[in-house]
């Protein structure tokens, strides 16, 4: 009988895209993360990246870095 070994997951990657400069909000304006984010980030589960993740894509579209192209109606 063999025990079955769990399924190692990978470690999510930093959004990093090195453009490392904090704004007014003390938010980086190259992957939307704080200080806080990115200093806990190594000490982080994939779920806790996964969550900061969406919070920087939310970041990102409220300041206009990114937004979203509709599609045809």
């Amino acid at each position: 009988m063999s025990a079955e070994q769990p399924i190692q997951e990978k470690p999510v990657r930093s959004p990093c895209v090195s453009i490392c400069a904090l704004n007014e909000a003390d938010i980086c304006t190259g992957c939307q993360r704080t200080v806080a984010e990115i200093t806990g980030w190594s000490r982080m589960s994939n779920e806790q990246r996964r969550a900061v993740l969406a919070v920087c894509d939310e970041r990102a579209r409220a300041s206009g870095v990114m937004f979203s192209v509709a599609g045809p109606r």
